[in-house]
């Protein structure tokens, strides 16, 4: 690993994309089915809501921000009471600035339901979301940085209308500006909008210009092949769909097809269970090694699963897919060999989930490493 001393500058990042204000009830009891605690007419007493950004921009911004990369934000909200409100969470941490505020939308909001046992269930309002597109960026800081990440375009009007134009424009201005590039994307409601779109053709469009592709692999299932994900959550009944995957039939046949439309490296969250990664060929390699001006040789055809490490205790993995990407990209950013980029994604996963909000639980990547190098058990 290079020595963190002997870094020139600090590594730069923009994080654009879906930011919202998330509202998660703190309910006392667990269940196994939702019909046990949610009923018509029933009282549910619950503890007072938790109340935070979120979104891939405050959660995987904020969170590479706490990993010591120098982050700018890039969202969109509105100047009603969620906006203010929202605000106010993100200048705790420094990261109001890069926010455009427009009078004519409501900020967007998520209920979130985090009923201990079962899996999260989300009351979204996607608001200004819906109208954020390329003129919302300003490419001027994005040329400067080492690194642009995009989250959620799947819930971005904008973004994924007409063969996803807009999101492959952004993406082929700064692909060219010699900036990395990573794509996250957001689970799709199957009655909206947004699934009836032809994904296929979106990630072909889009997909060749993303050095990083991270998706939830039931997310990306659903996208770009139903009729398997329709089949997994036959196999899965009550339980997770992740709990049930095989690494060789279920998810590497998603990365293939994902290869197949141009993806160049590709980590796929698996929930609990852990990560699986596909990197790729040399010369997708030397375009990161250029830019970082560091060695990477040892990322070369990496390929395989990496199991999440034992949180100490579970209370919420609201922002855990973001901030284990933001832990991944820090930690390649910082010049960690591949090795330890994959375990630290996967450990900053584990103590994400023991607090309610994305950022609480987070430890620096040093301290990661130390538990891990001192017996830190995976989950099994």
């Amino acid at each position: 690993m290079q020595n963190m001393q002997d870094m020139k500058r600090k590594r730069t990042a923009v994080v654009a994309g879906h930011i919202c204000l998330d509202i998660t009830p703190v309910f006392h009891n667990s269940a196994k089915e939702i019909n046990q605690i949610l009923m018509p007419g029933k009282i549910v007493n619950v503890d007072a809501a938790e109340i935070h950004s979120g979104g891939a921009v405050a959660n995987t911004g904020l969170a590479m921000q706490f990993f010591d990369i120098d982050t700018k934000l890039m969202g969109k909200i509105g100047t009603d009471t969620m906006g203010q409100t929202l605000l106010s969470c993100l200048a705790q941490y420094g990261g109001s600035d890069g926010m455009q505020i427009d009078t004519n939308v409501t900020t967007s909001y998520s209920v979130v339901l985090a009923i201990p046992g079962i899996d999260r269930v989300f009351l979204h309002h996607s608001g200004a979301n819906d109208t954020f597109g390329i003129k919302d960026i300003d490419f001027s800081i994005v040329e400067k940085s080492d690194l642009f990440h995009f989250g959620y375009p799947s819930i971005m009007r904008q973004l994924y209308l007409h063969d996803g134009k807009e999101l492959k424009e952004i993406f082929q201005k700064i692909y060219h500006m010699g900036v990395i590039t990573s794509l996250d994307m957001a689970a799709i409601d199957a009655t909206s909008e947004a699934a009836k779109q032809d994904w296929k053709k979106i990630l072909a469009n889009v997909l060749p210009y993303v050095d990083f592709f991270v998706p939830s692999i039931e997310e990306i299932c659903f996208m770009i092949d139903p009729k398997r994900y329709e089949n997994w959550v036959e196999r899965a009944g009550n339980q997770e769909i992740t709990a049930i995957l095989d690494v060789e039939k279920d998810i590497s046949p998603i990365a293939q097809m994902l290869q197949e439309m141009g993806a160049n490296h590709i980590l796929l969250k698996c929930g609990a269970p852990g990560l699986y990664y596909h990197i790729g060929n040399p010369k997708q390699i030397q375009r990161l090694e250029q830019k970082l001006e560091q060695p990477m040789s040892d990322w070369i055809g990496q390929k395989g699963f990496q199991k999440s490490y034992s949180p100490k205790r579970v209370l919420s993995a609201t922002g855990a897919g973001d901030t284990t990407i933001a832990a991944f990209l820090s930690a390649m950013l910082q010049g960690y060999d591949f090795k330890w980029c994959i375990r630290l994604a996967a450990a900053t996963g584990a103590v994400c989930v023991e607090q309610y909000d994305a950022l609480g639980g987070l430890c620096p990547l040093p301290v990661l490493k130390q538990e891990i190098e001192n017996g830190w058990e995976n989950r099994k």
